[in-house]
């Protein structure tokens, strides 16, 4: 009689069932760990973004399309008739269209390009170089209300610096608040004179990661520094410039702390005793807080987040289409 040794052999030894539950849930966590867990990392930022940032814009739309007061107890839709009021019957909201686009345009343009200017001069050896940089950031933490101050002083028609210095040369006094372009001016040097250092800084900081050696060939080729700035570190700079620009764009057409505190006397919100430099964010306090129109001030500000968007998008691609040509 045969035995048959594989049948009576015992059963190979295994892993308890509940040690293999085990491998097997610890498993399935790390694999749910690992898919979700980034989204509970970025969840804290897009709340915040929602509550402040999602939610505003939302409430903004909806209060455009009523006409909301504190005046009136109640509310009623109205639909797209504020933006048509706006758009077609509101010379005022024009005016100050005119009057930030202006600002924007004499402060930004110089701004940047001085701004340039400066980051490559500090960029090279100079004595007293930490000196020079830290000096140029002394604006940006100086209070505004203090800097529209001492600017309304110098722009002052009776006793300011510069009617003293055009008297000297002999040319009349200019009225700087009651001149448009006058005090578009004035304004737009107090913006440059608080930013410039800002926007060095960045376009410095942005110099000193270029490697040294693409000067260095550029010189053995027998390039002087200017061409070697046009041609080596402005096409650098690119990513850079177009960020200044944007936020340039967006800080500039919310102008708003400079042109009220240059105002003299009551009214601020008025820019003028004919609104001569009311920005748009100037118009849109007056028309919440002095005219109590809740829902036309949300049409004002929808049109100028429009208004932000399109500068933007357009300052993108100039500055993109400059570079790529250089």
């Amino acid at each position: 009689m045969s035995l048959d040794l594989h049948a009576a052999a015992p059963p190979e030894p295994g892993p308890p069932r509940a040690a293999r539950h085990t491998r097997s849930r610890a498993a399935s966590l790390t694999r749910l760990d690992l898919k979700y867990s980034p989204y509970l990392y970025v969840l804290p930022f897009f709340v915040i973004f929602a509550v402040f940032g999602v939610y505003p814009i939302a409430y903004t739309v909806w209060i455009a399309l009523t006409d909301r007061s504190p005046l009136n107890s109640t509310i009623s839709f109205v639909g797209m008739d504020n933006f048509v009021e706006l758009i077609t019957e509101d010379p005022q909201f024009w005016n100050a269209v005119v009057n930030t686009f202006g600002m924007f345009l004499l402060s930004t343009v110089p701004q940047l390009l001085l701004a340039l200017m400066l980051a490559n001069a500090l960029n090279r050896k100079l004595r007293a170089q930490t000196f020079f940089r830290m000096a140029i950031a002394m604006p940006i933490i100086t209070s505004t209300a203090v800097v529209a101050l001492i600017f309304s002083m110098i722009y002052a028609k009776d006793f300011g610096l510069v009617n003293w210095l055009l008297d000297s040369v002999g040319l009349d006094p200019i009225d700087w608040r009651a001149n448009r372009f006058a005090s578009w001016f004035a304004i737009s040097t107090m913006v440059d004179w608080r930013w410039v250092g800002y926007n060095a800084l960045i376009y410095l900081a942005a110099m000193q990661s270029i490697s040294k050696d693409m000067y260095e060939a550029a010189a053995l080729d027998g390039a002087s520094r200017r061409r070697q700035f046009w041609s080596i570190t402005v096409p650098q700079l690119r990513p850079t410039i177009i960020f200044t620009l944007i936020i340039s764009t967006i800080g500039g057409l919310q102008l708003f702390t400079e042109p009220l505190l240059f105002t003299s006397g009551s009214g601020g919100l008025s820019g003028g005793s004919e609104g001569q430099f009311q920005t748009i964010t100037m118009y849109l306090l007056d028309v919440m807080n002095q005219r109590f129109r809740w829902g036309y001030a949300g049409a004002v500000a929808l049109v100028l987040f429009v208004l932000i968007a399109l500068m933007s998008a357009i300052n993108y691609l100039l500055a993109r289409r400059i570079s790529s040509d250089k």
